[in-house]
């Protein structure tokens, strides 16, 4: 097992694109290391590393790869030439074993810190758009669409779960908590809440739901979590979250009063196809009873409905493209 790397904010972070523009603010280049292909192994293809200086992030392995890959990093950032590294089955990296017995492939390319594709990535994810990130492994090239050329691989990143929570009680708090530990950007509406905020990695709107959620502009990778316990502004908060296009909208709540629910929710002009978007109620049926339960059960169910949405819809936050035609 190799040594642990130097680490820095979440060890367990998933996308790398925070350090790609806190490094490119800082004018340090990088080498950035991302899975092309992957046959067994606990991560998938499209997972990234990011290596600077002596700090590396992200993770590509159980621990196996990480240093040896840090190490190559170096030496990219230091002449500018591409690697593609095999470890496991026919690498030549024979001291290194893979415990699973497959193979993984990776490119490791340097990225300059003005490199105009970076900026472009970086507009488009404060925009919360897609972005698609293309490479030849020395040039690079981002776009809201793919690429009409062919690169050396095809990286489609997806905007940053978010997880608006409305509501100030302890049940509400704890879902807000559990998705900003998660990585989510998390938000709490509370117009009715305490004046100080609470504790939490998270943003807190004390303004009316009319205002504080419109501004939120909620799309598909937006999940809305009512908390309010309270049927009159569960339906100020429901009307509108189902409105949007946020990709997952939920309510506390008994099953004995879904009926009197989406009975209010009707009178208040929402379709029937709306009103089928609610998951009341809310998170899946594990039997949670306290707040923290219950946050687990409202996480695992957000992660499930985006998992399995149909094609164009909410999806995982980063994953390869298709990239065989590329390689």
């Amino acid at each position: 097992m190799s040594e642990w790397l130097p680490v820095a904010d979440d060890p367990a972070a998933d996308d790398m694109r925070p350090h790609l523009f806190a490094l490119a603010r800082r004018g340090e280049p990088f080498a950035l290391a991302t899975i092309i292909a992957a046959d067994g192994g606990p991560r998938p293809v499209g997972s990234q590393m990011v290596v600077a200086g002596e700090q590396a992030w992200g993770f590509l392995s159980g621990g196996c790869i990480e240093s040896d890959v840090a190490l190559h990093g170096r030496a990219v950032l230091e002449s500018g030439e591409p690697e593609v590294l095999v470890y496991g089955r026919d690498s030549p990296f024979i001291d290194i074993r893979l415990p699973c017995g497959g193979r993984l492939e990776v490119l490791v390319e340097r990225v300059a810190p003005d490199e105009p594709a970076l900026a472009a990535l970086q507009a488009l994810t404060e925009a919360r758009r897609e972005a698609w990130w293309a490479s030849s492994g020395r040039e690079h090239w981002c776009g809201p669409q793919p690429p009409g050329v062919p690169h050396r691989f095809v990286h489609l990143y997806r905007p940053r779960q978010r997880l608006v929570v409305i509501g100030s009680d302890a049940f509400a708090l704890a879902i807000a908590a559990l998705g900003a530990r998660i990585g989510w950007e998390t938000i709490v509406l509370a117009p009715f809440g305490p004046a100080e905020a609470p504790p939490l990695a998270a943003r807190y709107d004390r303004r009316p739901l009319d205002l504080s959620l419109a501004a939120l502009e909620p799309d598909r990778w937006t999940a809305i979590a009512v908390a309010t316990h309270d049927m009159a502004e569960d339906e100020a908060a429901l009307v509108p979250a189902l409105a949007s296009a946020a990709g997952y909208v939920g309510a506390l709540g008994s099953r004995r009063k879904a009926g009197e629910r989406a009975e209010r929710l009707r009178r208040a002009g929402l379709s029937e196809a709306c009103i089928a978007r609610l998951h009341a109620p809310i998170g899946l049926p594990i039997g949670a009873a306290n707040p923290w339960e219950v946050a687990v059960a409202v996480a695992a169910e957000i992660i499930a409905t985006a998992r399995l949405a149909p094609p164009g819809e909410a999806a995982p936050a980063t994953e390869l493209a298709d990239a065989s035609a590329y390689r």
